[in-house]
């Protein structure tokens, strides 16, 4: 293990994805596509033997790595791995570009789930690359997000200690940064992949229950887990296995809600108890009061019109929209088969803005969710209750603790800080889409799916469903990068650019 420790990691990701390769190539080759199997197989050898060549050329260069090279190395993978990820894709699919294959890889590592192609396009073995690579890269975000951005004061946890972002802290009043980048790498990844792979593992088994086939339940219990969406039939609604499989996705998309349902956030803030939990809280609140609105607003309507739909109808709607707003909420994607039903329930014509709503409100901290964080959003929602509070009774003392007035001023300040810059990347992204040519909807539903590590939102929140695909060269680019940023979050850009970060 201490051997491990001292291999770039990098070089440990390269290893790692050309590895997964060999899985398609089985798969390819116990459905007789030797062509994709081919294709998998020698793309995953090529890289693997890159890999070990990298490994005995850096042998010599064993300096401990500080944390600024370790972020560099979050934001390499992003970038520099869909390149790899990437051969493979367009070896199997001759019909398209190296350039469509590096575009669909950069939506699966970061967890967006958008595609350019439609399901039956792709043969299964692509389908379950995708899934995949987005599952590796949830795991990716899972672990960084707590070996490397939370000693950072990055990813959320600048909102839990109040101190500025990128400068180190403490998370919960606990110290996290006392041992080196890679021992902590490889200390949480022991900790947190038997969860993640198990729980997986248990999903991918109670879809087959369900009545899925076996890819595609494999395929969307990675989605689920890693909060991608990817899917090999396009959704929920090309599932076989229906409302049941629904209520089986819903109980694993709450892990996207709280980084203490994982066994590691435990270690970065003392919580007695779930129901203690903010993030919790805030989620159950947006889960009931949103379907609750959307589902009401029908019955207003209905007591005006004296029509009242039969009580089968009624619970189709409801169940689609708790499972769609937790989906959404939860920067997932997937929608309800009883969705269409609830948005003829509620009679709004684009509930997909309130989906957009909650993909950019996103879900926890130190998930495999994107969006601005359910923390952030908790801090603000605390910090406007204390100043109501303040305007009725301006010599009241807020109490809660010394924690509590933390969160709700300087945790609020840097949330709110995070807020703003998350606005301001959602205006140049659309600002960058406009000069390409698309109008103004377009630009604001491709920004914020990209964002928010949302790909499906595109087909939800526009009066009418938008393709990826119908994007221009120029187009890809710019929602490319906004994908990664959205997954690195920009206060991880701007701890790059600040010298302060690169001194010592």
């Amino acid at each position: 293990m201490r051997r491990l420790h001292q291999i770039p990691f990098m070089v440990i990701l390269m290893g790692v994805f050309a590895l997964a390769m060999y899985v398609p190539a089985a798969h390819g080759f116990s459905v007789r596509n030797y062509a994709v199997s081919r294709a998998f197989f020698y793309s995953g050898t090529l890289f693997l033997m890159v890999t070990v060549l990298l490994e005995v050329a850096t042998a010599a260069n064993r300096t401990r790595q500080p944390a600024r090279d370790q972020l560099l190395t979050l934001l390499g993978a992003f970038t520099v791995l869909p390149l790899m990820l990437a051969v493979p894709f367009a070896e199997s699919v001759p019909d398209t570009t190296f350039y469509n294959a590096w575009w669909e890889m950069v939506s699966s590592l970061t967890t967006t789930g958008a595609t350019l192609f439609e399901p039956g396009r792709l043969p299964g073995s692509v389908h379950l690359w995708r899934a995949l690579v987005g599952w590796l890269g949830g795991f990716f975000v899972l672990l960084t997000a707590i070996a490397i951005l939370a000693p950072m004061n990055l990813g959320g946890f600048e909102v839990l200690t109040g101190a500025p972002a990128g400068q180190g802290a403490t998370a919960g009043g606990q110290t996290v940064q006392r041992t080196g980048p890679n021992e902590r790498l490889w200390r949480y990844t022991v900790t947190l992949f038997p969860a993640y792979a198990g729980l997986t593992l248990v999903l991918w088994i109670g879809l087959i229950v369900a009545g899925d086939r076996a890819l595609v339940a494999a395929c969307h219990a990675m989605s689920t887990l890693a909060t991608s969406g990817i899917s090999p039939v396009g959704g929920m609604s090309g599932s076989d296995s229906g409302a049941t499989g629904e209520v089986v996705i819903f109980a694993f998309l709450v892990f996207g809600l709280s980084r203490r349902l994982y066994p590691s956030g435990r270690t970065l803030q003392a919580v007695r108890g779930l129901s203690d939990d903010p993030e919790l809280r805030m989620a159950l609140l947006l889960i009931t009061v949103v379907p609750a609105l959307l589902f009401l607003r029908h019955w207003m309507g209905a007591l005006e019109v004296d029509e009242v739909k039969d009580t089968v109808a009624a619970v189709s709607a409801l169940w689609g929209t708790v499972f769609t707003v937790l989906s959404f909420l939860t920067t997932t994607g997937f929608e309800s088969v009883d969705w269409v039903e609830a948005r003829a329930w509620s009679g709004l014509e684009t509930p997909g803005l309130i989906l957009a709503g909650l993909a950019v409100i996103g879900g926890g901290v130190a998930t495999t969710a994107g969006g601005v964080k359910l923390l952030r959003v908790y801090a603000l929602y605390r910090h406007g209750e204390r100043e109501v509070e303040r305007l009725i009774h301006p010599n009241s003392i807020g109490g809660s603790g010394a924690q509590a007035r933390k969160l709700r001023r300087q945790g609020a300040q840097m949330a709110w800080i995070f807020f703003m810059l998350f606005a301001l990347a959602i205006a140049v992204t659309m600002l960058a889409l406009s000069l390409t040519g698309l109008d103004f909807v377009s630009s604001t539903t491709f920004a914020v799916a990209a964002l928010s590590t949302t790909g499906p939102l595109a087909n939800v929140t526009a009066g009418s469903p938008l393709s990826w695909a119908d994007l221009d060269g120029a187009a890809r680019v710019i929602v490319g990068a906004a994908m990664v940023l959205g997954r690195l979050e920009t206060l991880a850009i701007i701890a790059l650019l600040n010298p302060e970060f690169w001194r010592g």
